[in-house]
């Protein structure tokens, strides 16, 4: 070959070459995060405030943990799209005995799990054996049937799997929200052989047989979860991929909607409706509500041991003046630690007044004429029920500080905070609730109760009447009759004051234009398998 002809050859070869390139470059522009915008986004990008504390959701209260595990792992019952009705999950159909102890489950047939294994009759027991053996340390939401096994409260006697497609619950007693708290996102179904696999790892390794699989986790930045193709629901899920990443700040998660570099956000702020409102690419979401935040007192420390302490804290506060601050309207004063639109909530309560005056009497006759000084521990992220924690900390402060309570204020990371709330190490501490399945016994008694020390009820609150009486509206099978039983435990826990209840929020999240089909639900998860973008 000539030199000439083969300078030529080199250089044509080169081009093409540089062609080729360039073309897969402008490809690849066209890609972020997974998506591609030149065939239509399949991938979203959830924004939120902070990350999870484990995928293994039974073993946390965190409802950011559920945001997404709800969509890796099948509960036996599920909600309605938008309220807390039961309809069929995993389970397809069931019988209830008369003396409402048995309940017998029919499953769906051919279902996997994530990692090929059979789900069947013996992976629910399986299940539930572990959390029944286990304590509130390991998975504190399992106090929702009564305790663990050794405890005497423990509602069920028996799981057994009947055949490969039945398993029988047989209960010690009836509880009138078993169903209800079989949907509930923490029980949703594990894999035996993931779960024997990984043992305590498991946290970071779920398997399931949900919508979507588990792909990767980079700690306080995303989480990523692919489509299973296998997925035994047909036509779902639309999307291929979902990446909840963590943005902290509220106004930050804002600028990178507005800028398109994720599609959904939650925590959005009240003050910033009309920055979503007036943009022609956003939407705002309200969900329904159906939450409290609150401040709690640790009864276990003094001087919180005190009714008249507590009494006087919760005549000390405005809150009409800080929902007019930082929710712009977006909210009702709270005062029962269970929202107005759950069945059995008592507005005959006559809500502790502001009044300075009657917070020093009351001080006063506690012995503590001058005030005292404790720590006032704010949440370090937002939640849906309180958007702007530190601000409101500080507001609550400055109260305090006009009746001589000197309050300190603290705050530590989320996971850790968590910690020692549940450990009852803070004087006082910011939190609030979502309900998980519209009953008010989720709210009352996993709050609460003295069955729920050391798992939800942080402030360590026991009274013996109380627990009769929800214990008895478990029990109860007539709903006005529970009804009455949850009017008069609200009187209780008023008096007794174990909490300052703050507000019920309307919570606000946004999302881009182009993504249809999601429904936000009062229970604040986020089921995104019909999710997708519009074409």
């Amino acid at each position: 070959m000539k030199k000439k002809t083969f300078k030529l050859l080199l250089v044509s070869l080169l081009a093409i070459s540089m062609f080729l390139v360039g073309c897969n470059s402008k490809s690849n522009s066209n890609e972020k995060d997974g998506k591609e915008t030149s065939k239509g986004k399949d991938t979203l990008i959830y924004a939120r405030g902070v990350d999870s504390t484990s995928l293994d959701p039974i073993t946390t209260t965190e409802g950011d943990t559920f945001k997404v595990t709800e969509n890796i792992f099948d509960t036996l019952l599920d909600y309605g799209d938008q309220d807390t009705t039961v309809h069929p999950k995993l389970a397809k159909s069931w019988e209830v005995s008369a003396d409402a102890l048995t309940y017998t489950f029919k499953l769906q047939e051919g279902v996997k799990f994530h990692d090929g294994t059979d789900f069947n009759a013996d992976a629910v027991v399986y299940n539930f054996d572990r959390w029944m053996n286990g304590d509130a340390d390991k998975f504190p939401y399992y106090t929702m049937f009564g305790g663990y096994k050794a405890d005497e409260g423990h509602v069920i006697k028996e799981v057994k799997a009947v055949d490969a497609n039945t398993v029988q619950f047989v209960l010690k007693r009836p509880q009138a929200p078993f169903l209800k708290n079989l949907a509930m996102s923490p029980f949703g179904i594990a894999s035996p052989a993931a779960l024997k696999k990984y043992g305590d790892d498991f946290r970071s390794h779920p398997v399931g047989t949900g919508p979507f699989k588990f792909v990767e986790w980079k700690q306080n930045d995303r989480i990523t979860l692919e489509k299973n193709a296998d997925y035994w629901q047909k036509g779902l899920p639309k999307l291929n991929k979902v990446i909840f990443r963590v943005i902290p700040e509220n106004t930050a998660r804002l600028n990178a909607l507005v800028n398109g570099e994720v599609d959904m956000m939650d925590g959005l702020n009240n003050s910033d409706s009309k920055t979503v409102t007036d943009n022609p690419n956003l939407q705002l979401i309200e969900r329904p509500s159906m939450n409290v935040g609150y401040l709690g007192f640790t009864l276990t420390r003094k001087p919180f041991d005190n009714k008249l302490v507590r009494q006087a804290l919760n005549h000390a506060i405005d809150k009409k003046s800080i929902i007019k601050a930082f929710y712009d309207g977006q909210a009702i004063p709270a005062k029962n630690p269970m929202p107005p639109s759950v069945e059995g909530y008592n507005d005959a309560v006559e809500e502790y007044p502001y009044d300075l005056e009657k917070a020093k009497a009351l001080l006063k006759e506690a012995g503590y004429p001058d005030g005292f000084e404790m720590d006032l521990w704010a949440m370090p992220v937002a939640r849906l029920y309180m958007p702007e924690a530190q601000k409101v900390a500080e507001v609550i402060q400055e109260s305090f500080s006009k009746i001589g309570v000197k309050a300190k204020i603290q705050s530590v990371d989320w996971a850790t905070y968590l910690d020692k709330a549940a450990k009852g190490e803070f004087d006082s501490y910011m939190l609030g609730w979502t309900g998980d399945n519209g009953d008010p016994d989720n709210f009352l008694y996993t709050l609460l109760d003295k069955d729920s020390i050391g798992a939800n009820n942080y402030s360590f609150y026991s009274n013996d009447q109380l627990h009769d009486i929800l214990i008895k509206a478990q029990q109860e099978t007539d709903q006005a009759k529970r009804n009455d039983l949850y009017k008069q435990a609200q009187e209780i826990i008023h008096e007794d004051a174990p909490w300052i209840p703050l507000v019920h929020s309307r919570p606000l999240s946004a999302a881009s234009k182009d993504v249809i089909n999601y429904l936000p639900h009062p229970t604040g998860s986020e089921a995104l398998d019909k999710v997708e973008f519009k074409k």
